[in-house]
């Protein structure tokens, strides 16, 4: 995958407007870099001359130790200055069935690209083998090297995490460079420490404590832990930008605003369903068939088993009709839902939320249809409680078998895009299942004992819902991209 990344990166680059400008801006920034980097080359040569010009009276060795935290300081203000943050377009990549580590693995072994890296390493690699390989031993030597490569790997995730920190708040630029500033101070001018003999003492301890290597090692591998992290975590649209907008729509529909995220998300669907002609008619069906009763409770010849029937649809028709194609009306969107910092769990919750509240909506407007008997009014309520309770989990299973999109701006009449096999089987369990419960005990003489146990049943599912809700989460991410691929087709 790192392959395709950098192919992507280079056709995006030669493909842009002004590729020829950028090509020669980056040759003459390479042919500056270059020459730095002679220049760093040579003074690395002559260190050990420098070194005894400067500190005439100690050993090279000693002296060099000395001086190496004072450079990876130095190292960490220039980088946080001049240091860019890798980039990669990665929107692309979100919705697409790549992995974010994979992505993110990328981006932070991209960091380790930087010319930066490349400066402790030709500084001081000739004098350790120049000095330390012939006064000390092949192995300090080398013990030398590690920590000098672990310090720069430190600094270059020390440096991005601060940056990117930076990017989302100003302080935090503000109190690192203060920081720096007091450590500078702290040293050179109220001489509450040495950087000097801090450094000594790691570096010629190296000589005497080989275990002292994994100091950097482990500190370097920490960072570029806490960086991967964090670039995982916010590998979200709405944490790309370097600002964010924090807004409250003038439309938002109080009641929902006590359940947070998901009641913004119910919110909005509720807003899609009224502003679309096919959504819009999931409603309009669902007030027009709470006349339904009226055709069955006036005919004498209806069984209790009948009444079931009308009590499904009146009190659950909206979880049918509009659940039936579930994710489909997102079909538009989905590539953005998928990328977006929305928890799949809260997805869910909005839809069960949704369920309830029109189902809730819709049992409290049958009431009145207890002129024809307060019976009627409790099959209304067991079927209320299995509707709420049990169909909606069975609507949510099926929802991530639907993988036709639905185009919002047609009209319902004779509309039959998203309707497959899937939408013919969901009408089964939705309106069968209770009988199955019903039937038997009407059968051996205890009708009222099945709507009890219809309605027990719909209020086990409904305090087991969070249980629900986590197996539905894992069977979506084994289909989402299956999903996503199948909305992608007009």
């Amino acid at each position: 995958m790192t392959s395709i990344f950098i192919q992507h990166e280079i056709k995006s680059f030669l493909r842009t407007v002004g590729a020829g400008k950028s090509i020669a801006v980056k040759v003459v920034m390479g042919i500056l870099i270059l020459y730095l980097l002679l220049n760093v080359l040579a003074l690395a040569f002559f260190m050990d001359k420098v070194l005894e010009a400067i500190f005439p009276n100690e050993d090279l060795v000693v002296s060099f130790c000395k001086i190496i935290l004072y450079y990876f300081l130095a190292d960490l203000l220039w980088r946080f200055q001049l240091q860019e943050l890798p980039t990669l377009q990665v929107q692309p990549y979100l919705h697409l069935r790549i992995k974010k580590n994979t992505i993110v693995r990328y981006l932070s072994f991209a960091s380790l690209l930087s010319f930066f890296n490349l400066w402790p390493i030709i500084l001081f690699l000739p004098f350790i083998f120049k000095v330390i390989w012939v006064d000390a031993s092949h192995t300090t030597a080398l013990l030398f090297i590690i920590a000098v490569i672990g310090f720069t790997v430190f600094n270059n995730y020390l440096s991005l995490f601060i940056k990117r920190k930076s990017n989302l708040n100003g302080w935090v630029y503000v109190g690192f460079a203060l920081l720096l500033v007091l450590l500078g101070l702290a040293d050179f001018s109220w001489h509450w420490y040495s950087i000097r003999n801090i450094s000594f003492a790691f570096f010629n301890g190296l000589i005497q404590h080989p275990y002292y290597v994994l100091l950097p090692v482990v500190l370097a591998a920490l960072m570029y832990y806490i960086n991967f992290s964090y670039l995982k975590n916010n590998l979200y649209l709405e944490e790309l930008g370097s600002k964010k907008t924090i807004y409250k729509s003038s439309t938002n529909i109080p009641f929902f605003s006590r359940f947070g995220k998901v009641g913004d998300l119910v919110s909005n669907e509720i807003k899609l369903i009224l502003r679309n002609k096919r959504s819009r008619s999931s409603i309009v069906m669902t007030g027009g068939f709470l006349f339904y009763g009226i055709l069955f409770y006036t005919n004498k010849s209806y069984s209790d088993s009948m009444k079931l029937f009308p009590a499904i649809f009146m009190t659950g028709l909206f979880i049918i009709n509009y659940g039936q194609f579930m994710f489909s009306w997102q079909a538009s969107h989905f590539d953005g839902i998928l990328i977006s910092k929305i928890s799949f769990t809260d997805f869910l919750k909005a839809k069960l939320l949704l369920f309830t509240t029109v189902s809730t909506l819709a049992f409290l407007l049958t009431l009145p249809y207890v002129y024809f008997g307060w019976h009627v009014i409790f099959i209304h309520f067991v079927m209320y409680l299995w509707n709420i309770g049990v169909n909606t989990v069975i609507v949510l299973f099926f929802a991530n078998r639907n993988y036709r999109r639905i185009d919002l701006s047609k009209g319902a009449s004779f509309n039959w895009e998203g309707v497959g096999a899937t939408q013919l089987l969901l009408g089964l369990p939705l309106i069968l299942c209770p009988y199955l419960i019903y039937l038997p005990c009407k059968w051996l003489g205890h009708p009222d004992f099945g709507l009890i146990l219809i309605g027990l049943t719909g209020i086990l599912f409904v305090l087991t819902h969070s249980y629900w809700i986590k197996q539905l989460e894992a069977d979506f991410y084994e289909k989402k991209y299956t999903i996503a691929e199948g909305f992608r087709n007009k």
